[in-house]
């Protein structure tokens, strides 16, 4: 075996065509002898590069409707035949086998027909088994043999070929690793369909393929390492495009991803501001400069470098008043070119266009590492309406109160337990979040209230006439009474603690209202 192994057949069978050409074109310019199939012949043939089809390499037609085309001894031998065993080539030399140095392959696109909704049996078609067959193949006697998954593995072979004359042992072994890794990506998309179809949410083995998006400056901290898969089309941080700023960093891609699936709640014009993966400030209104006006006002001062999310496309009046403080990163389903303008005098904000809004009633799943495992869970999908709330105090609340107890619920589901938030007029007022206590939660909540009424100049805290929602039930009345004596008139919660009596008991004593969802929101 040698370091360098020049090319003279290469296999040549690709659904994406990206590159196809030129690529081609330099090979047989180097004299190097193409096989191809199907719709990459016909390709290769109408831009006059010579080509022999595989079904006259091997003497055998393609049958079965192209199912059985280069699954065959003739092809399978030339790439898995070593080249240093002299029994190997006195085999491939009894049998008329001619080494295939090269095997360029891309797969039948299943996650793009299963993404377009397409029906069962085209799902199946779209299974590719011969090209899977040859890259793992390819890959396995990558000593002499190259193996391209992707069109942008090209220009790597052609600089070698220019270069050496060949490909090198390093380049190989490193195509190989991709090989096997876009293989186990394909067959874990298959599973996971597969898995769908029968509604089994977790199979025996949990198969999760992702394709490396960014590799990042560094993680949490900088002593980490960290990089960015994409592993699915929910719209957000995966399907954005980054129009302008600095390189994201771990902690911006983590944030502007809480920021996005929260903003995705809410129906009208919207704004989240998040710091530190919690929301600090969020709000609904008739435009996104009011929203932003109103959010920002829970707590001006965490929002400053926090992540903003809209669900609307960013316009100009709400790109005016959001660059007027400093921003980490913006993230939204569009921009208009009036808000482009704007933003793109901030040069280090980061502006990402998600193409759209996820939908926070999908299914899927949420997974995270343990020592040794993975944990699952199906993403928390649940959303409680009105007709299923269950007042329990002696006052119900106003129709004005609902409308807020219905908005701070859902904010709360994203803020880390222990959740505590009030909202008055479709905004936050006041947001506790991550307490060992649900007390503390309440206090703290108030305390940011009471600040951020000082800081606009306000005598009354921003609390005071409020609604209050907890993302779990309240296991003393001591929570409670601390969301009294910050102004709140109405509650709403999940209820279900053995203290509800005495819960209920405390709301009746100060005259408020208090609905029960019977859904807890816990956010770790």
């Amino acid at each position: 075996m040698t370091d360098i192994v020049p090319i003279r057949r290469a296999l040549i069978s690709v659904s994406d065509k990206t590159g196809l050409l030129d690529f081609a074109r330099a090979l047989a310019a180097r004299d190097v002898a193409i096989l191809s199939t199907g719709g990459t012949a016909k390709a290769l043939r109408e831009a006059g590069i010579p080509v022999t089809d595989v079904s006259e390499h091997t003497g055998f037609p393609e049958i079965l409707d192209g199912r059985v085309k280069t699954l065959v001894p003739q092809i399978h031998g030339g790439i898995l035949g070593r080249r240093d065993l002299p029994e190997h080539v006195a085999q491939m030399q009894a049998h008329d086998i001619a080494p295939i140095d090269l095997v360029a392959v891309n797969l039948y696109p299943f996650e793009a027909t299963v993404a377009r909704g397409a029906a069962f049996d085209d799902c199946v078609e779209n299974i590719d088994i011969g090209g899977p067959a040859l890259i793992r193949a390819a890959a396995k006697n990558h000593d002499f043999v190259g193996v391209l998954t992707e069109p942008a593995h090209y220009a790597e072979v052609l600089s070698e070929l220019a270069a050496h004359g060949g490909t090198t042992l390093a380049l190989r072994r490193r195509l190989a690793g991709e090989a096997y890794a876009r293989t186990a990506a394909y067959d874990a998309a298959i599973a996971a369909w597969f898995a769908g179809q029968r509604d089994e949410t977790f199979p025996e083995r949990l198969t999760i393929g992702g394709v490396r998006r960014q590799v990042l400056r560094y993680g949490e901290n900088p002593h980490q390492r960290a990089a960015f898969y994409a592993s699915g089309t929910r719209p957000g941080v995966a399907t954005a495009r980054q129009v302008q700023g600095k390189e994201l960093s771990f902690n911006n891609l983590n944030d502007t991803d809480a920021a996005f699936e929260a903003v995705a709640e809410f129906d009208a014009p919207t704004v989240v501001i998040v710091k530190h993966a919690n929301p600090c400030g969020v709000a609904s209104a008739g435009s996104l400069a009011e929203a932003w006006e109103a959010a920002l006002r829970c707590d001006p001062v965490s929002a400053f470098g926090g992540i903003v999310a809209l669900n609307r496309p960013l316009d100009g009046p709400a790109a005016e008043r959001i660059s007027a403080i400093f921003t980490e990163v913006i993230v939204a389903p569009e921009a208009t070119a009036e808000a482009l303008e704007i933003l793109a005098r901030k040069k280090n904000l980061r502006v990402l266009l998600t193409g759209g809004v996820p939908d926070p009633a999908a299914p899927g799943l949420v997974v995270r590492t343990l020592a040794g495992g993975l944990l699952a869970q199906t993403r928390d999908a649940g959303r409680i309406e009105r007709a299923a709330l269950r007042t329990v105090t002696h006052r119900a609340p106003s129709e004005a109160e609902l409308d807020d107890l219905m908005f701070a619920f859902r904010v709360c589901k994203h803020v880390k337990s222990n959740a505590i938030v009030y909202a008055k007029a479709g905004a936050t007022v006041g947001i506790g979040a991550g307490q060992m206590s649900r007390v503390d939660s309440a206090r703290i909540a108030a305390w940011k209230g009471a600040e951020a009424a000082r800081a606009a100049g306000l005598a009354t805290p921003l609390t005071q006439g409020s609604v209050v929602a907890s993302d779990a039930f309240f296991p003393f009345a001591d929570g409670l009474e601390a969301a009294i004596s910050a102004g709140a008139t109405a509650v709403i919660q999940p209820g279900g603690s053995m203290r509800d009596a005495e819960v209920i008991a405390a709301a009746d004593a100060a005259g408020i209202a208090m609905v029960f969802t019977g859904m807890r929101h816990f956010r770790h």
